[in-house]
């Protein structure tokens, strides 16, 4: 016979990620805490309850379901027999001499409380993971607009201890508890990219491990993909290119970058820095094309982490400028600068300045003094004092200085550089 279906159970299911076969084993485990004797629920008991097949379970089912949820069986959608609606209180049932007496024994042996969790443990739902997903999207947001300044670090830390932290004072099931440690990785990740981007690499490579196993406990390979990613950028600032080589492959041996070309366009990218760093012209232009082709076969429009938002054409013309300024090839870096400002997301205001920053290296590379110039006043005031874009303007006037000491032009931007200091 089939009842109404159990709506109240279904969503609590549902809310903590919980399927059929981890419930069975949960409330087995619970009988055999109450009782020393393992339970034999099976797959089938749980599928009458949902189906509202079974309306009123046994006692012992209520009481281990109870202790499982932290709900009352009412709370649950169970209907006491005799009755068409949830009517019965809590205390009525706490009058039963059976819940009662397994209630005392269970209290005793455990030391805690069964009917419900303490003020300090919960169960764990995808709302929680909602609400850490939600900072996370916010913080590469920031990010994303003035770069990794110290706040944006250590509130990115502070979150992912927090993420990490959650399974271990609450109770979760193993695809929430993953789900955690993913976002928690995610965050660790963030303050890594943030110490990279603000230049404190000292403070940016003890991220790397606790963000590596982070990945590892969630089974992960996007956020593992992302790490390595930022691994590689650390050891190209650090001047370990044979080790930004290798992280870079290793991202781009993710199974990830199987999945979706557009992950695998970005590895590519990076990885022609990386080869540019250590000369490899042949290398940094091969991996410039494939990384093209593969985003010309990307489906921009799917759903991806936040943060991969950053990744377009625009950024990938800004990671060609790069490679092609290590080359020596300041026309071709010239050409992507321009194509990456003219496609550029206006939001992106760090990624602006730094690709104004590269133009004017290249225009300067082609002893372009005035219009070099011209390019790298662009960049405010704030942002000229960023972690990166800082380093490649100071690198802008070392050049600038040994090129054209006398220029009219060298004179204005060392007076623009002291007063924007």
């Amino acid at each position: 016979m089939t009842g109404t279906r159990n709506e109240a159970l279904t969503a609590w299911m549902r809310e903590h990620g919980v399927k059929v076969e981890e419930l069975v084993k949960l409330v087995n485990k619970t009988l055999h805490d109450l009782t020393g004797r393992y339970g034999t629920i099976h797959d089938r008991h749980v599928y009458k309850l949902l189906s509202g097949e079974v309306r009123w379970p046994n006692t012992a089912l209520r009481i281990a379901l109870q202790a499982v949820t932290g709900r009352t069986p009412l709370e649950l959608g169970f209907v006491p027999r005799g009755t068409k609606t949830p009517g019965l209180s809590l205390s009525s049932l706490e009058d039963d001499p059976l819940f009662r007496r397994t209630f005392l024994a269970a209290a005793t042996a455990a030391g805690a409380s069964l009917t419900a969790p303490s003020a300090n443990q919960r169960r764990l739902g995808s709302t929680d993971v909602d609400r850490l997903n939600a900072k996370l999207a916010a913080l590469v947001s920031m990010d994303n607009r003035y770069g990794g300044t110290r706040q944006l670090q250590q509130h990115a830390a502070a979150l992912a201890e927090e993420s990490a932290d959650l399974p271990n004072q609450h109770i979760a099931s193993s695809r929430i508890r993953s789900e955690c440690y993913s976002v928690a990785a995610a965050f660790t990740a963030s303050a890594m990219w943030a110490a990279i981007d603000g230049r404190r690499l000292d403070e940016a490579e003890p991220y790397l491990n606790r963000a590596v196993t982070l990945a590892g406990l969630a089974n992960n390979h996007a956020i593992l993909y992302r790490v390595w990613g930022h691994a590689g950028i650390m050891y190209r600032h650090l001047g370990r290119h044979a080790d930004a080589v290798a992280a870079g492959e290793a991202a781009r041996s993710t199974p990830i970058t199987r999945a979706d070309p557009l992950y695998a366009s970005l590895a590519l990218a990076r990885l022609a820095t990386f080869h540019a760093d250590m000369a490899d012209e042949r290398g940094a232009v091969r991996a410039i094309k494939l990384a093209q082709s593969a985003y010309e076969r990307a489906d921009r429009s799917k759903h991806r982490p936040p943060w991969m938002a950053f990744y377009d054409q625009a950024e990938l013309d800004s990671l060609a400028t790069f490679a092609y300024l290590r080359l020596g090839r300041c026309e071709d870096a010239e050409r992507h600068a321009h194509r990456c400002l003219g496609k550029l997301r206006p939001d992106l205001e760090r990624n602006r300045s730094l690709t104004y920053a590269n133009l004017a290296l290249a225009q300067l590379g082609q002893r372009e003094v005035e219009t070099a110039v011209a390019s790298a006043r662009k960049i405010p005031a704030d942002m000229a004092r960023h972690g990166r874009v800082h380093v490649l303007l100071n690198d802008f006037t070392r050049r600038l200085t040994s090129i054209a000491p006398t220029s009219s032009d060298t004179t204005a931007w060392l007076e623009h550089r002291r007063e924007a200091a």
